[in-house]
């Protein structure tokens, strides 16, 4: 009875397999369980283990691997046996939590830089340059196989296998012309400071690659970076410890100020609801009012781990950016998020500019200015974008994702330019009116930014065409009718400036 009425509450899961409906059945018969003051619930363990086989079946046939938390196989089964011990523990703490276990054990992870930092301070910053790769090699290597168990040998293989490529191919005239046919320009001023003046060892790769600080989510650093920490420059007291425990503390407790948001709030908007049949009977009013709190809701998981893991670079020194101007040490060289930005910004770049800091500039670097020998640099940007949606996978939905952005990003920027060359518009936006107007632009970025990720996050075509059907493609007609009514607003709102109709007559005639 109880599994029956799990099942009757549980729309939406009824369109998925059955393989994911026992699986979510099974983990409300033992919320359930939890609930009830030790009373035992009838055909909770039958349910379970009928679970479990249907999942190793289709983990049989389709021969997937747990690479993340929506691949059926717990990590768990994969770890190895000195790990295995901890297992109960884990899963006894994700239940009481409320959340996956791969979720639970990268945030552990996450924090866990902390102490890796702390260490590496008091016991091996005055260590050799080998001891420092060694604790930085296994320390990430013990956070990987807690995470992925026997699966860390993917990236293993990798490091070595880029290292070879290194050795073998770094200084071979092939190399050499390949590199500058691809940049065709001499190095620029930040490529410069980041350049290699010699081979690195397989040692120094192993513990650049699983450093604490940025092996799981980030943020991305140059190796140069990490030569620089590990010989002792990365710090404002040169040869000594810098002096960043508060400022790491500060971003610390600001990243768990944003995990807290994403935990109180993520499970009240699931991605999940959008393929429910209660979505599709909500007004559209109330549609697009989830899309735009979902959205705000769930990118603070990202906040979150980012904010973390870069107070861990500041403890450790990563994070020292050298003075500013005033003559005050920075230390956000390692900084993926403007937080306030980000939190003001009526804007979609404003937003792009604040999120996801160090991967838009890495693009910018050594992709879109490298395509300058396209001659347009809207086409560097299509190609560009297309890059990121290929790099993040090959499901349509990243496609779709990135296609919206470059879509918004113009009609944005022709949007500016307008506003800057009315005088009507320009008036309006400095007149007492602009209160209201930035809480309507506010409106329409999160709804239009939440429209554009709903591909990102549900993958596939089936799942993110539901949701786009159920609000009509209002994004994708906002923002088509936007790019095609602004030419004509601006010959209607820009005057003409004079003597332009004598000066192209006599640009005309020369």
């Amino acid at each position: 009875l109880l599994i029956q009425e799990l099942h009757e509450e549980c729309a939406c899961y009824r369109s998925c397999s059955a393989n994911n409906e026992l699986k979510w059945l099974w983990d409300c018969a033992k919320r359930h369980l939890l609930k009830s003051e030790g009373r035992p619930v009838k055909g909770a363990n039958e349910w379970g283990e009928r679970w479990r086989e249907e999942e190793w079946k289709t983990e049989q046939n389709a021969k997937r691997t747990f690479t993340s938390a929506t691949h059926s196989r717990k990590p768990t089964q994969l770890l190895p046996p000195t790990l295995k011990m901890a297992a109960p523990f884990m899963e006894k703490l994700a239940e009481y939590l409320d959340s996956p276990e791969p979720a639970v054990r990268l945030i552990l992870s996450v924090l866990l830089g902390y102490p890796f930092a702390l260490v590496y301070r008091w016991l091996f910053f005055h260590q050799s340059t080998t001891v420092i790769h060694l604790f930085h090699t296994f320390s990430g290597l013990a956070l990987a196989i807690f995470n992925f168990g026997s699966q860390v040998y993917h990236s293993f293989l990798c490091v070595v296998i880029q290292f070879l490529l290194l050795r073998l191919m770094g200084r071979t005239v092939t190399c050499v012309l390949t590199s500058f046919i691809f940049q065709m320009t001499k190095l620029s001023g930040d490529q410069k400071k980041s350049a290699l003046t010699s081979t690195p060892s397989l040692l120094e790769v192993f513990g650049f690659s699983y450093y604490y600080g940025g092996f799981l989510v980030g943020p991305q650093f140059t190796l140069r970076s990490y030569q620089k920490l590990v010989s002792k420059e990365m710090s404002d007291v040169p040869g000594m410890p810098p002096n960043s425990v508060l400022p790491a503390l500060k971003r610390f407790c600001l990243g768990l100020v944003a995990l807290a948001i994403f935990t109180i709030g993520g499970p009240r908007y699931p991605d999940s609801y959008y393929l429910t049949d209660e979505f599709e009977a909500q007004p559209f009013w109330y549609r697009c009012v989830y899309i735009l709190l979902w959205v705000k809701i769930n990118l603070y998981k990202y906040i979150s781990c980012w904010l973390i893991t870069e107070g861990v670079c500041i403890l450790s020194g990563l994070g020292y950016n050298d003075k500013n101007e005033n003559g005050e040490h920075q230390w956000d060289s390692c900084a993926n998020v403007r937080v306030w930005l980000f939190e003001t910004t009526p804007l979609f770049t404003g937003t792009i500019n604040s999120f996801n800091i160090i991967t838009n500039n890495w693009v910018a670097k050594h992709v879109f200015k490298r395509l300058r020998f396209l001659g347009n640099k809207l086409v560097s940007q299509m190609f560009t974008l297309l890059f990121l949606a290929i790099w993040h996978g090959l499901h349509s939905g990243y496609l779709i994702c990135f296609s919206m952005e470059f879509l918004i990003v113009n009609v944005e920027k022709q949007t500016q330019s307008l506003v800057r060359d009315s005088p009507l518009l320009t008036a309006i936006t400095q007149s007492p009116l602009y209160p209201l107007l930035y809480v309507v632009q506010q409106t329409i970025h999160w709804l239009f930014m939440g429209y554009s990720l709903v591909p990102f996050c549900l993958f596939t075509y089936d799942k993110w065409l539901k949701v786009y059907y159920s609000v009509y493609f209002c994004g994708h007609i906002f923002f088509l009718a936007a790019l095609l009514v602004l030419p004509y607003l601006r010959k209607v709102l820009v005057p003409r400036k004079r003597g332009s109709l004598f000066a192209s007559i006599c640009a005309g005639l020369k």
